[in-house]
């Protein structure tokens, strides 16, 4: 089976220009200039560019056991729906959660034949788990993940300081990666406790100096273990810095941050808007600020979505009380309009938001097969209309709350492609491991 896709704008990894993407099998096998290619190649419209499928590496599926917050078929259509070919699950909120090789084989078992787009796995360190890190890794998974803090569900707890040097030291052993949601725990606990529909409020609850004390005790076991680690979704601009040193340093550290922090404000959500919630929670507008500069200056390596949906009766928004809803956004499918009105009103240009998309997620997974227009990478990609305007809907994900909901948007998905295959919602994803090709 052979795909020809030739576009006057194609965002590749040396630059964007016109040119024609050959495929065969689902592969890419060459990358030629516009005109080289045959008459029954599909062409873009003028108004599209040709993209390589998003990974989105922080994917909160939650199946098996809590399905009903989501599942892999409707998480993977909403994937390709918006030019996600690539998702990676996070290891809880499913039951069980994937902190062995038997649960990951019974989570595979449960994806296997429904999903929309390829997915690949993360793994979870937990207390009592260190033996079952290499497992893990041998099986596949792309890294472990842990918290450093409640996780918000008791079948995944958190490790203390002597649990996370210990999964450190394990993983050092086969250069595995941990990452971590790092917030502090005490830091937290001195804090006010949500209530109510004050945003602000809940914004003093889990404060800024929370992620900053858990990044420094990342970065000190890192150090000290000589691992590797990714910090999740960061949100609190003030601890960019530590985390500047620690890479001059040589320290092995990235981090991510998500949709939600790159758009949103404190400033502006409105009080009981619960939809809002999420852990760390979005700062003020001079983080938002901060963070796109970060991305820019190459301080933060990705943007994912952290997309994180339960069902309405959940996010409480009957009484509007943050300290009781769950704490989460379902935005997997707007991400790329999401980041790319961002960009464009900051001048940034689709490049930037490919790599922090596209390539660098892949590269973080392991995933070498993924994330860019080139030879020999699979042939996922998406006709993208950066000029056409739209108002988020009715969305893909199983459960319809977001904040995103009535936002109007700059650029539209208009056609996915799956291994050269037309990616139109029918279950033909593959379930990926770590350092398929």
């Amino acid at each position: 089976m052979s795909l020809v896709v030739r576009a006057r704008r194609v965002v590749l990894p040396d630059g964007e220009r016109a040119a024609a993407v050959h495929t065969v099998d689902g592969r890419i096998t060459a990358v030629t200039d516009f005109e080289d290619a045959p008459g029954s190649a599909h062409t873009l419209a003028d108004d599209e560019v040709l993209l390589p499928g998003l990974v989105d590496s922080h994917v909160h599926v939650n199946e098996p056991g809590r399905t009903e917050w989501e599942g892999f078929a409707s998480a993977t259509r909403a994937a390709v729906a918006g030019g996600v070919t690539t998702i990676v699950d996070m290891p809880l909120n499913s039951i069980p959660p994937t902190v062995s090789v038997e649960a990951l084989h019974v989570k595979r078992q449960v994806a296997k034949s429904q999903v929309a787009a390829d997915v690949a796995f993360w793994g979870g360190a937990v207390p009592g788990n260190v033996g079952q890190l290499r497992p893990l890794h041998e099986a596949g998974v792309a890294g472990v993940k842990c918290f450093l803090l409640d996780s918000g569900v008791p079948e995944f707890p958190p490790l203390d300081d002597a649990g996370l040097r210990a999964a450190l030291a394990e993983l050092a052993t086969f250069d595995g990666l941990l990452i971590a949601h790092a917030e502090d725990a005490a830091v937290i606990a001195a804090a006010p406790p949500p209530a109510g529909p004050s945003y602000a409020r809940f914004l003093a609850s889990r404060p800024g100096a929370a992620e900053e004390s858990a990044i420094a005790r990342l970065v000190a076991a890192v150090r000290d273990t000589g691992g590797r680690v990714h910090v999740v979704h960061l949100a609190d601009a003030d601890a960019l810095p530590l985390l500047r040193t620690a890479r001059a340093e040589g320290v092995r550290i990235t981090a991510e941050t998500c949709p939600h922090y790159l758009t949103f404000a404190a400033e502006e959500v409105p009080d009981g808007a619960t939809s809002f919630k999420c852990c760390p929670p979005i700062r003020e507008a001079a983080h938002r600020e901060a963070l796109w500069e970060a991305l820019v200056a190459g301080d933060i390596d990705l943007v994912v979505s952290d997309h994180s949906p339960c069902t309405p009766d959940l996010k409480r928004l009957d009484v509007g009380d943050f300290g009781q809803a769950w704490g989460g956004i379902a935005s997997l499918q707007v991400t790329l309009p999401v980041v790319w009105t961002g960009a464009r009103a900051r001048g940034i240009g689709l490049a930037a938001v490919v790599r922090w998309m596209a390539e660098a997620p892949a590269r973080l997974a392991g995933l070498p097969g993924k994330g860019a227009i080139a030879v020999g990478k699979d042939a996922d990609l998406v006709a993208f209309a950066p000029e056409e305007r739209w108002t988020v809907g009715k969305l893909e994900h199983r459960n319809p709350v977001t904040p995103y909901a009535g936002s109007d948007l700059v650029g539209a998905v208009r056609r996915t492609w799956l291994r050269g295959e037309p990616a139109d919602g029918t279950a033909r994803g593959r379930l990926l491991g770590r350092g398929n090709p």
